[in-house]
Parts: structure tokens; C-alpha cells; sequence
């Protein structure tokens, strides 16, 4: 039964209940039926039974001579005949059979159980079961001129029994039966082809084993996953994303706000547009999330969210960012030691052993003097050891990074922590170095400030590069946006541009072409 063709299973399904209701109407027809004839049969047996009764020459035979009582039964025979009755019997007051269709019982006593009221001059029916099946009975008392009973007549009629009235009604039965099995079968099979095509052509137990496949599928999946319908009810709700967001228990088919109040999966419902890698906070927790609309037939059904804990991410890019800037540094650091000290040991090739001996406390001291600032104003070691080895490219590069000596960074605005200062730092810096490779000024320069009270946090990039062309400004924030060449640009300033979104900041520009630009992030404390 399980591998049975859903078209036959419907099929089969509707065929049953058209037999089965075919059968249960046909008792209940074939009931009222045997009901009715019934109730008729008493009538016409009553009508038989008075009839009978009524013959003046029943009346004067009945207490006649032993010939005149027995020419009763010619006579009740030939009416019996003509109104079909099963029998017609008169009795005596002393119950003797007068007439009967069997000879043998003429003569002979009554003895029904049913007859004492009859002859208390009571006309009555009933139904009895006897050798030729179920009678309906009419009894009538016989009354003289002088309205006394003198006897009593009882007329009999056979009820058909369910077969007969089967083979009677067989031709309206088998037509019944065959148009209603015939458009009722034709019926059932297009159903059951329609419901199929909607199924894309699927059988249930095909269908259950892809939802038990799909569902075990998104809990296996590493990201979270989230799909709603277009009533913000729930259809998609995988493991991973209920330990993420540490929610229990079933929530399909529950209203989205209920479960998450802060989610913002149905925004993609209103907009009809896919938002693709939107950092969101949701109960605390900052996720990377990929929202986009369901669509089927090009009409909108729903809208699926795919993130991630950014935790995670964060981790990797972390020690990603932290190996390169680690072998950037020693790579600078290395071939900034290494000019040292050539000049040292040229120094003292050249006997010039003051000198050098000058050269190494002013480079020590300047180095020394850098690291106690950056301690004690910079209370992340992070931010220090991205902006001291973003000062050592300089010197590789021929530009001087000079950091503002009242700058101070004690802690960072909610809900932004030393990665997202990184990047901030790291690409503006990056983009300011990127200002001179278009100019041939020999003094290049870019100038870093952080300025932080208990009420904002202020931090600059300044340089004196090439600067930004007018018609360019608007797009400069743009993801994939760059007056560059090389694949790959454009997307420093874009994610410079969401981290101030989320940490609900203002990022101004300030830049003349040919003279340099300012990057200025303010964020509320």
C-alpha cells in the first residue's frame, strides 16, 4: 500500500466511499420503502377485512345451516383473489375457521394470540411471521342488523422481504449504482491527477522522505537558518540557529515577532529585495546575515535568513589579521634595522665612532619615546601595534605618519570593540598611503588623531595625497567602488562605512583634488 500510486489510492478511496454511501442510501431507501408498504398493507387489508365484513350474505351464512356456512368460503375466496390477499379467514364468536385458502384448516379452531380484542368488537392490524414469511393482519368484527357480533374476519397480506424488494427495484438500483461508481471512479482520477501535478508529480511517502531530508539537511548546516511565510509565521527554524539565538522547544508556524522581537527578516518581505551581508544586532549578539525573498513563479511566498555569529568570524580575522600585521612588521621592521644599521656600520667604517654612537640614542630615544606614548594614551594593544607598524610602512614608503600627541583611546562605544577599530584605522590609513602613488610631492604626510571625552569619540585621517574628485565623492562608500584598476578594490571604505552604521557613528570627507582629504568618524560615548 505504501508504493501505491496516490492516483490509485484516491482512486480507490472515493470509490469506497461512493459504494459505501451508495450501500447506506440504499438501506435507508429500501427501509422507508418496506415502511411504506407496510403502512399501505394495512390499509388495504383493513379495506379487504371491512369489505368482507360488510357482505349481507357473510351475515346470514355465518349462523346458517352447516351447507350455508360452508359456501362462506367460496365466496371469500373469489374476493381474496381479486384483492390479492394472502388469506381471508372468518371466524365464528366461537373462533371456528369458516373460510381459510387451505381446505384442511376450515372447521378447525383458531388459536392466535393476537385475535381476543377482534372479538370485543375492536378493528386493529398487526404484523405477525408465520410459514409464508411476515403478514400484516387487519382484524374486523362481523356485527348483525341488530349490532351484535356474530364473528370476525381477518385479512392477511405477505410483506415482502428485503430480496424481493431487491429484484423489484433492481433496474433504478443498477443504474444508480453504475453512473454514480462510473463519475464518481472518472471524478476521483482527476482529483487525484490534479493533487499529483500540484505535488510535482511526487508521491506522499517521495514527499516525506524530501522533508525529512530537507529538514535534517539545515540542521546539519554550520550557519543559521531562518524562512518565513508571508503571514511572519515560521517555516524554517534549524538547530544552529536556535542554539545561536538560544531558543527552545518548536517554533514552526509561530508569528516571527513573537519568537525574535528584534528580528528584521520581515523588512525583506516589505522591500521584495535580497540584503546581502548586513551586520545586525539581535538580543545582544552581533551576527553577519544574507536575507532574501522567496519567490515561486515570480510571486513572493516568503524570505529566508542565512547568518552567521560574527564571534566566529571575528576569530579567524583575527588571527588572520594578526599573522599579517605580525609579518608586515617584521618585514618592515627588518628592512628599517637593516638601513640602521648600514649607516651605523658605515659610521664607524668611516671612524666616525661618535657619531654613530649618537645615531643609536636618537633612534633608540625616538622609538622609546613613540612606545610610552602609545601606552599610556592607547589602552588597546591592538590599536598600538597597528598604528606603530602603520608608521613604519610610512618610513618604507617614504611618508611620514605622525600621530597627534594628545590623542587618547580609552574605550571603545557600544557596541564596537578593537576589530572594528582595525579595520576603521587600518583602511583609512591604507587609502591615505594609496593618495600618493598618483603625486610626485616629495613631502608626504598623514596625520592620525583620536580625541575621546565622556561624551564622544573622534578620530581623523588626514593626508596630503591626491585627493578626491568631486564626481567621485557620492560613490566612495559604494561596495566595489574604486578609481583603481586592480580586482578586488573597493571595499575598504565600504566596510568602514557599515561599522559606523553600527555603531550608530557620523563619517564626514573633507578632500580638494590635488591637495588631500580628511576622513573625520565621530561616535556618541
Amino acid at each position: 500500500m505504501k508504493q501505491l500510486s496516490i492516483r490509485w489510492k484516491i482512486t480507490a478511496l472515493i470509490f469506497f466511499i461512493v459504494s459505501f454511501a451508495l450501500l447506506l442510501g440504499g438501506v435507508i431507501i429500501i427501509g422507508n420503502f418496506v415502511h411504506t408498504k407496510e403502512e399501505e398493507l394495512q390499509q388495504r387489508s383493513l379495506l379487504t377485512a371491512r369489505t368482507v365484513s360488510e357482505l349481507t350474505e357473510i351475515k346470514e351464512k355465518i349462523n346458517g345451516t352447516t351447507n350455508e356456512r360452508a359456501a362462506i368460503n367460496a365466496v371469500v375466496e373469489r374476493l381474496r383473489v381479486i384483492h390479492g390477499a394472502a388469506y381471508i379467514v372468518v371466524l365464528d364468536m366461537h373462533r371456528t375457521r369458516l373460510s381459510h385458502p387451505i381446505k384442511e384448516m376450515i372447521g378447525k379452531r383458531s388459536r392466535g394470540k393476537d385475535e381476543g380484542a377482534a372479538f370485543a368488537e375492536h378493528t386493529y392490524t398487526s404484523k405477525a411471521r408465520g410459514e409464508i414469511g411476515t403478514v400484516i393482519r387487519a382484524f374486523v368484527p362481523i356485527m348483525n342488523n341488530n349490532h351484535q357480533q356474530i364473528g370476525v374476519v381477518i385479512a392477511g397480506y405477505r410483506l415482502p422481504n428485503f430480496i424481493e424488494v431487491m429484484l423489484s427495484l433492481k433496474t433504478e438500483i443498477f443504474v444508480t449504482a453504475s453512473l454514480s461508481l462510473l463519475f464518481g471512479g472518472i471524478g476521483a482520477w482527476m482529483l487525484a491527477s490534479h493533487i499529483k501535478q500540484q505535488m510535482f508529480q511526487l508521491e506522499p511517502y517521495e514527499i516525506a522522505r524530501l522533508l525529512v531530508e530537507r529538514t535534517e539537511t539545515f540542521n546539519a548546516m554550520h550557519e543559521g537558518v531562518i524562512a518565513i511565510d508571508t503571514d511572519e509565521r515560521i517555516t524554517i527554524f534549524n538547530d544552529k540557529a536556535k542554539k545561536m539565538l538560544d531558543i527552545h522547544g518548536d517554533v514552526i508556524g509561530k508569528p516571527i515577532r513573537s519568537v525574535l522581537p528584534d528580528t528584521h527578516l520581515p523588512e525583506v518581505l516589505q522591500l521584495n529585495q535580497p540584503i546581502y551581508n548586513k551586520e545586525l544586532q539581535i538580543r545582544n549578539l552581533t551576527i553577519l546575515s544574507n536575507r532574501i525573498p522567496i519567490k515561486v513563479n515570480g510571486q513572493t511566498v516568503g524570505a529566508v535568513a542565512i547568518f552567521q555569529d560574527r564571534t566566529e568570524v571575528k576569530k579567524l580575522a583575527e588571527e588572520l589579521t594578526g599573522v599579517k600585521a605580525f609579518v608586515s612588521a617584521l618585514r618592515v621592521q627588518t628592512h628599517e634595522y637593516m638601513n640602521k644599521l648600514h649607516t651605523i656600520a658605515g659610521l664607524i667604517q668611516l671612524g666616525h665612532k661618535e657619531k654613530a654612537l649618537e645615531y643609536v640614542f636618537k633612534v633608540t630615544e625616538e622609538q622609546e619615546e613613540l612606545i610610552r606614548f602609545l601606552s599610556k594614551n592607547i589602552k588597546d594593544e591592538s590599536i598600538s601595534g597597528l598604528l606603530l607598524s602603520k608608521i613604519s610602512r610610512g618610513k618604507e614608503l617614504g611618508i611620514q605618519v605622525m600621530i597627534d600627541r594628545h590623542s587618547q583611546l580609552k574605550k571603545f562605544p557600544n557596541p564596537l570593540d578593537h576589530h572594528d577599530f582595525v579595520v576603521i584605522l587600518g583602511n583609512l590609513i591604507e587609502n591615505a598611503f594609496d593618495s600618493f602613488q598618483m603625486v610626485a610631492s616629495e613631502k608626504k604626510e598623514v596625520y592620525i588623531s583620536i580625541e575621546q571625552n565622556d561624551d564622544i569619540l573622534s578620530l581623523s585621517v588626514e593626508d596630503n595625497g591626491c585627493g578626491i574628485a568631486e564626481h567621485h565623492k557620492a560613490y566612495i562608500f559604494d561596495e566595489g567602488f574604486s578609481t583603481k584598476e586592480e580586482k578586488g578594490r573597493g571595499i575598504g571604505l565600504y566596510l568602514v562605512k557599515q561599522i559606523v552604521e553600527k555603531g550608530k557613528g557620523q563619517i564626514y570627507v573633507e578632500s580638494e583634488k590635488g591637495k588631500g582629504t580628511i576622513f573625520t568618524i565621530t561616535f556618541d560615548m
